[in-house]
């Protein structure tokens, strides 16, 4: 049932699945790409072991740059080396940056259209103890209407150190998402990674012979960051029931420019969508979603997320369940969705 041109990890369903951070994505990530172009330097705002930016300082002091806790400054600066033929990635949490910077990055970067990569790292509810001050859960929405702004979400660690090495070349500003927490590892080396090409990590509904149950019973979830594997345990799940729903699971890792072709034929294939997202609903992953199918082609939506509510203190487990964003959540609201095509 998993797409095998995908290549996911065997262990996704087990128990003793690998768990890191996708933050240590994004070290290796700018590691490899300092090693590639010599371009590439880093600007971090006093949190470079947090953001794993320390990684990059390791190999090429020379090309970091630490500029205090002055996140304004930083991407002000980071738009003058872009603009002298610099690849400038600059690090913060996403709280601060974009969510302190907005201004700076809109007027130096986006406008001037520079390619400068912002990293908001510790993104999510899954931040956890810091509490709602630090639990960046805005960002996509404010990042996504910058004109000129590419936004990715990546899964795991492995999908974030390959956002890192795309971004960097690709001439545009950029912004990544990633988080704190250890989160499992559910793609390879040989996963495909293309900005802007959502991919099918699950396909149930190409098993399903019986017609009626496939326009009945079917939904397609569409989920970015970590909270991909909670969807992908929802879907199975879903499958091994007793009224069984197929589903398709898509990574959207871009969300903008969005995959508008895999969603749209998504929608016409299930005639529901579900999207999942460690973010507010409001702007983000659903909102982008909704527009998409609003235009194109309307179906029944529901949506998993934080639900006009800041966050608070506690374990990310914990707050991912209160907050309603684990598989037994994802299930509800796709048997929700698929009542509502009846």
């Amino acid at each position: 049932m998993i797409n095998s041109k995908a290549k996911l990890s065997e262990k996704i369903f087990k128990a003793g699945i690998e768990k890191i951070p996708t933050r240590n994505g994004f070290g290796e990530g700018l590691v490899e790409a300092g090693e590639k172009d010599e371009r590439v330097v880093v600007l971090s705002a006093d949190v470079g072991e947090s953001t794993r930016a320390y990684y990059f300082k390791e190999k090429f002091p020379q090309r970091y740059i630490e500029v205090g806790v002055a996140e304004q400054a930083m991407a002000t600066i980071a738009a003058g080396m872009a603009n002298y033929g610099k690849i400038p990635f600059i690090a913060s949490y996403a709280t601060f940056s974009p969510g302190r910077n907005w201004e700076q990055i809109r007027t130096t970067i986006a406008l001037n259209d520079v390619p400068v990569k912002i990293a908001g790292a510790h993104a999510g509810i899954s931040v956890g103890p810091d509490g709602a001050t630090h639990q960046a859960l805005e960002d996509i929405a404010i990042m996504r209407a910058m004109p000129n702004m590419i936004v990715i979400a990546p899964c795991d660690a492995i999908e974030t150190k390959k956002a890192v090495l795309e971004v960097a070349g690709n001439g545009k500003p950029a912004y990544i998402r990633f988080a704190r927490e250890a989160t499992p590892v559910i793609t390879s080396d040989y996963t495909p990674f293309n900005i802007g090409k959502a991919e099918i990590f699950w396909d149930s509904v190409s098993q399903v012979t019986d017609h009626k149950l496939l326009i009945t019973n079917s939904v397609a979830i569409v989920a970015c960051g970590p909270l991909v594997h909670e969807a992908l345990l929802a879907a199975n799940d879903l499958m091994t029931g007793s009224d069984p729903v197929t589903t398709m699971v898509i990574n959207c890792h871009t969300i903008k420019p969005i995959d508008e072709k895999t969603i749209i034929n998504a929608a016409k294939r299930c005639g529901a969508v579900v999207t999942v997202e460690e973010h507010q609903i409001n702007g983000g992953l659903g909102g982008a979603v909704a527009e998409v199918l609003a235009k194109n082609y309307p179906v029944p939506m529901e949506f998993i997320g934080m639900s006009d509510s800041f966050g608070e203190s506690g374990e990310p487990d914990e707050l991912l369940e209160k907050y309603k964003m684990k598989s037994a959540d994802i299930i509800e609201a796709c048997k929700k969705v698929v009542a509502r095509k009846e």
